[in-house]
């Protein structure tokens, strides 16, 4: 059995545990519960003993050191975010005895690595680049998606508090959530849509620059870019008319506004220390390193400051002036925001220093 199998048996046990978690947010059996508690814990453990059997593998293959974790390339990178999520998830299930938590998170991992067997991502193990042969990959890399994953938990927690707390349609914060929301939708679906058609996502990443939204927006039909708008419009539209119908369904996870608005406080207090010094400070000595310079202004850099610089005005707003609730909830949705550009469109729409980190 290799490390590919084992992230097999883990996808699969991660959907199951999706489905598991749903079925108990509708119907609240305790042995449902379990179940779904059972397939997460799980397919962890598989995915962990996957992770070190990659990290083993390119050992003894000589591709690697053994200082040097399996997170150098974009698929390496998705299974150990998607292995920090659910750690974290199941620190929160523990702590807070609620499992309903669970029909949100699971399916991100779910679909992330299912995501990876549908695109034809390279799996293959490959030495390192040089610019990744440092001793400082390990801290660097590995304190950096730490802190992905618990904003990605803070994301969850600050949206469900918005759609909890929202209730006039005319209300700015509800109008924030539901056009977000919309947004968010639009772009997966027109992601989606790419890849049924030209298949850039297992291409490379100036391919998927030429083609990203060629399916819809940027389509060489003039009618087919027409109908993507207004597509786009009376989605987000929909959203905005029925999002307070969301509100009945976040309550039934039995989490009350201020214990998510704490758990959003409490994971970004986690979270900010964790990337400033492993994806700021460390970053900065490997940069030094590997090129020369503390700082570049490279695009990754770039982005990487303008996320610190969010999370750190959501806890001086917080602890200096004292917000709470909506306005702090929404601070945390858009630094999610910066990450996921951070991480994801940094490397799809710009080029710089970090253009290593390829799809294929």
């Amino acid at each position: 059995m290799d490390n590919s199998t084992l992230f097999g048996i883990a996808t699969i046990g991660y959907i199951l545990a999706m489905v598991t978690y749903i079925i108990y947010f509708a119907f609240r059996n305790k042995t449902v519960g379990i179940i779904a508690t059972t397939f997460t814990v799980s397919s962890f453990v598989a995915q962990t003993a996957a992770f070190f059997m990659r990290w083993y593998e390119g050992y003894e293959m000589g591709l690697r050191s053994f200082w040097r974790p399996p997170i150098s390339n974009l698929y390496e990178s998705i299974i150990f975010f998607v292995w920090c999520l659910i750690l974290g998830y199941l620190i929160i299930e523990f702590k807070y005895k609620n499992r309903s938590f669970g029909a949100f998170v699971t399916p991100i991992a779910g679909l992330a690595l299912a995501f990876i067997e549908m695109t034809g991502m390279s799996k293959e193990i490959e030495p390192l680049v040089p610019a990744l042969q440092s001793n400082w990959l390990l801290a660097h890399v590995t304190m950096s998606f730490i802190s992905y994953s618990v904003f990605a938990l803070s994301f969850a927690t600050a949206l469900m508090y918005l759609i909890e707390k929202s209730e006039d349609k005319k209300h700015w914060t509800y109008i924030f959530w539901t056009v977000s929301l919309g947004i968010l939708l639009v772009l997966l679906i027109g992601m989606g849509l790419d890849y049924l058609k030209f298949h850039v996502v297992a291409t490379s990443a100036t391919n998927i620059r030429n083609f990203l939204f060629k399916a819809t927006f940027r389509s060489d039909s003039p009618v087919i870019v027409a109908v993507s708008w207004l597509g786009a419009i009376g989605l987000i539209a929909l959203i905005w008319a029925y999002g307070h119908k969301l509100k009945k369904i976040v309550a039934a996870f039995n989490l009350s506004p201020e214990i998510l608005d704490e758990l959003t406080y409490k994971l970004i207090a986690i979270g900010f220390p964790i990337f400033t010094l492993g994806g700021l400070i460390f970053g900065a000595i490997w940069a030094d390193q590997a090129w020369g310079v503390y700082w570049s202004w490279d695009p990754k850099e770039t982005w990487s400051l303008i996320t610190w610089f969010v999370y750190a005005f959501f806890l001086h707003a917080r602890l200096m002036r004292g917000w709470r609730g909506n306005k702090v909830a929404v601070v945390a949705v858009i630094g999610f925001v910066t990450v996921v550009f951070t991480y994801l469109g940094v490397n799809l729409l710009l080029s710089g220093l970090h253009s290593y980190g390829s799809l294929s």
